[in-house]
């Protein structure tokens, strides 16, 4: 799907998302990352799903998000609360949805300038083995 949100400069809009990745300011991303709100976009959760712990989480934390947007893959899966405990205990909000919801929800929070992170997984079986960058 083509999102078209009015971009505010020097911020990370989700541009597209599909099953097999992300858009983000002309570069193509096919493995889970994290969206920053401002920043470089980075991978996040090599496990996946399944393989989530709570260093995937604490890393969020270095960002200083008022909000991180979960996007669990193409399905709503809740990450155990035990993971994403060090979020709660710094009073940081976590919302949980599929990832095509995580990214325009994201986009709606950027654009009204809040501070917002996206983490975004990608199933395995839908995106391919390697992560790529276009530009």
């Amino acid at each position: 799907m083509k999102l078209n949100a009015e971009r505010i400069e020097g911020t990370n809009a989700i541009t597209r998302h599909s099953l097999e990745g992300v858009v983000i300011n002309g570069q193509t991303y096919t493995r889970s990352v994290v969206v920053p709100w401002h920043g470089e976009v980075f991978s996040w959760a090599a496990g996946g799903f399944e393989g989530l712990s709570e260093d995937d989480f604490v890393h969020l934390l270095a960002l200083k998000p008022e909000l991180v947007v979960f996007g669990s893959g193409n399905r709503l899966r809740f990450a155990a609360p035990r993971l994403q405990r060090a979020l709660i205990d710094a009073r940081i909000g976590v919302e949980t949805m599929d990832t095509a919801a995580a990214c325009r929800t994201y986009n709606v929070l950027l654009g009204e300038g809040r501070c917002v992170v996206a983490a975004l997984l990608f199933d395995a079986a839908a995106s391919n083995t390697r992560s790529t960058a276009t530009g």
